[in-house]
């Protein structure tokens, strides 16, 4: 029988407030590649151990950090964001530490790529404008100024961590996630200078969206995982795990089949209204000047067109690429979104991580045997041992 606790930790501080949270779960722990995750639960009625140590309310928006622990592993993390109280009973909403950066400005400057202009030393060194440096007629010529060059580029995940490291900067912002410290091999801006990447505080930008924004622009895979320190201890260890591009790997020693460990399936599912085969850009600029690319991935089938606004993008290459990871996730047949699983000696639980590629063999009604590879994008744990794995077809994602 799985042993299941909630942990609440002070944000700030670390402090351990309560190590075993009477909480009873309105939704299922959530976790999410490349998201933040959610849980939700009550507390009723009204206990003493409402009051933490130091004097302040245990349950706190922004204020308390809970964990879920199942089996001495913590399965899943994040802080309260939302409390609402009805007599003797709380309602508690929990989202994953990467949730923080959402509302939160980036307050300084950081550009990549920038347009630089030298200094021209003949500046003004021709005052009668015959081509002549002034004095050495017949002698020097003026040369032309030198060329505008691009400056230094900043690789994608450097970017990242600039936006947690000035966010952890700021006075009472630092949640405790460390961030992988490898770099991607992407570069924002052009090499030219001619479309440099900027993140300047006079815009006013969003910390949260501008992470939200460079997944989508390169992209690549994000998660965060909460677990012990240490095997023996109270230290919980905080990391946002970067991929390069992707996170996981094809998991050919785990089995996923009806009447073994999958118990139930989503209807399987086309793209519908959403497929597409051809896709149009749109970027910077307005009118006849906005930046536009235009991509197709025809097969076989009557065109069909998506349009797509994105105006933190201006070169074509950029444009064209977001292009192309769009029609890769609407171009593909059927998939399973979604299947229910136990543990099971085919997939022991807690044996695959986020973003692995799992087979799945499933018999459907009026399609009959369907055995594709899908992504593992979410997971959720009930506390009946169930747990609920979200998919999407492997082959629909670009990196």
């Amino acid at each position: 029988m799985e042993k299941w606790r909630f942990i609440a930790q002070r944000a700030l501080g670390g402090t351990i407030l309560d190590w075993d949270v009477p909480l009873a779960l309105t939704s299922n722990p959530r976790r999410e590649l490349s998201g933040p995750g959610s849980m939700t639960g009550t507390i009723e009625p009204e206990y003493q151990r409402m009051i933490g140590s130091d004097g302040k309310p245990l349950i706190q928006e922004w204020g308390t950090k809970l964990f879920l622990e199942i089996n001495g592993a913590i399965r899943w993390g994040g802080v309260v964001t939302s409390t609402a109280y009805d007599g003797g009973k709380a309602t508690i909403r929990c989202e994953g530490f990467t949730a923080y950066p959402h509302g939160i400005p980036f307050e300084s400057h950081m550009i990549s790529g920038p347009l630089i202009t030298p200094k021209d030393p003949y500046a003004g060194k021709d005052k009668n404008h015959d081509g002549w440096v002034d004095g050495k007629k017949g002698k020097q010529r003026m040369p032309k100024p030198p060329k505008p060059y691009g400056g230094h580029r900043h690789d994608v995940y450097a970017a990242v961590r600039a936006i947690w490291a000035h966010i952890k900067a700021r006075p009472y912002g630092d949640i405790g996630l460390i961030v992988d410290s490898h770099n991607l091999g992407e570069l924002l801006g052009a090499r030219d200078g001619s479309d440099p990447w900027e993140l300047a505080w006079w815009d006013n930008p969003d910390c949260g969206q501008v992470i939200d924004t460079l997944t989508r622009l390169t992209p690549f895979d994000w998660r965060e995982d909460h677990f012990w320190a240490k095997s023996t201890g109270n230290t919980i260890a905080h990391r946002l795990r970067l991929g390069k591009p992707r996170l996981g790997r094809r998991r050919t020693d785990l089995r996923f089949a009806d009447a073994e460990n999958i118990i139930a399936i989503a209807r399987p599912e086309g793209m519908g209204d959403e497929y597409a085969n051809e896709a149009v850009v749109l970027g910077k600029g307005e009118g006849r000047k906005m930046a536009r690319a235009q991509v197709a991935a025809y097969d076989g089938r009557l065109r069909r067109v998506v349009t797509i606004t994105d105006k933190t993008l201006s070169s074509t290459a950029a444009l064209a690429k977001r292009g192309r990871a769009e029609l890769a996730g609407r171009t593909k047949a059927l998939q399973i979104p979604r299947i229910q699983v136990i543990d099971h000696y085919n997939a022991r639980f807690g044996s695959w991580q986020l973003g692995d590629d799992i087979r799945i063999q499933v018999q459907v009604p009026w399609v009959g045997n369907i055995d594709v590879w899908h992504r593992v994008i979410a997971d959720e744990v009930s506390a009946d041992g169930i747990i609920t794995l979200d998919l999407r077809r492997s082959d629909s994602f670009v990196y």
